[in-house]
């Protein structure tokens, strides 16, 4: 199941955000670096502030168990959102529980044009991911995360085909 997060969602977030963090990037990015972006963006001072400026929806396994979660921006003036947050406890990857939280995303996208995430170029199965859920790459670009140097791949998903002139 499918629903918007709430303040008793809060620590199983920072869990399923802890556990997949250290999943996915082992060996890709150092341990103090996913602890303290960790430790900083999903506090409970900003996960509240995540509650009230942006949507969170949780996605529940068959025992009504948060095991997922998906964070996206409202959508601004120019028809634009940004998909900041998604993350599925490594034992139910592959279970069709991103493909659901995506399509609710999208169901609640009614007036955007266009879906932007940016993902770690060397983040395999994310990027597999947004590719096979239609999402085209951009670009990839060197940046500094926590003050580590790292690529990362920007894509958008049109949620509008764009008018050609």
């Amino acid at each position: 199941m499918i629903r918007p997060m709430t303040n008793e969602d809060i620590a199983y977030i920072q869990h399923i955000a802890h556990v997949t963090w250290n999943d996915t990037y082992a060996g890709i990015l150092p341990e103090n670096i996913q602890t303290a972006f960790i430790n900083r963006s999903y506090s409970d001072a900003m996960m509240m502030k995540r509650m009230e400026k942006t949507h969170v929806l949780i996605a529940e396994c068959d025992e009504g168990t948060p095991i997922g979660f998906l964070n996206f921006t409202k959508e601004d003036e120019d028809g634009d959102s940004e998909l900041t947050a998604m993350y599925i406890l490594p034992s139910y990857q592959q279970s069709g529980y991103g493909k659901k939280l995506f399509d609710t995303t999208l169901s609640m996208l009614r007036n955007a044009k266009q879906l932007f995430v940016y993902v770690d170029s060397r983040n395999t199965a994310g990027r597999a991911f947004y590719e096979k859920q239609g999402f085209e790459l951009l670009e990839v670009f060197e940046e500094y995360f926590e003050g580590y140097p790292v690529e990362t791949a920007q894509y958008v998903y049109y949620i509008h085909e764009p008018v050609l002139a």
